[in-house]
């Protein structure tokens, strides 16, 4: 199965976890990623703490845990590629995705970070 068709069907919680130039660490709940290809993720970033790490330090780690008791997931490690502020664009991938969402929160000072996919492993393990 394409990555891209894991995350659009499994359900669970995602976690990007980034540091800054010092390598302090920081973890923040986080969507499923957005799929521009199956090499190439996005995720909406408010200007806090994370996106401010990524424009420091361009790898981040994406940790999603499945919905259930068992530990089954996946987990992705990134190298930042892009950033770019614009509220249409945001909204259009709100709307792509999340059409029930689309209008209920504010698009201004949101930011398209886009990453390179550098590995994929299980949630255990380190084989896939």
């Amino acid at each position: 199965m394409k990555l891209s068709e894991y995350f659009e069907k499994a359900a669970g919680l995602g976690i990007l976890a980034t540091s800054d130039s010092a390598g302090a660490v920081n973890a923040a709940v986080y969507a499923k990623p957005h799929f521009i290809d199956e090499e190439t993720v996005a995720f909406i970033m408010a200007d806090k703490l994370t996106h401010h790490n990524v424009e420091q330090n361009p790898r981040a780690a994406y940790l999603f845990k499945e919905a259930g008791e068992k530990y089954v997931g996946k987990r992705l490690y990134l190298r930042k590629i892009e950033g770019v502020q614009d509220p249409e664009a945001v909204r259009e991938m709100r709307r792509k995705k999340f059409p029930e969402v689309s209008g209920k929160y504010s698009d201004e000072n949101k930011f398209i970070v886009t990453f390179k996919i550098d590995k994929v492993l299980p949630l255990l393990g380190d084989k896939e």
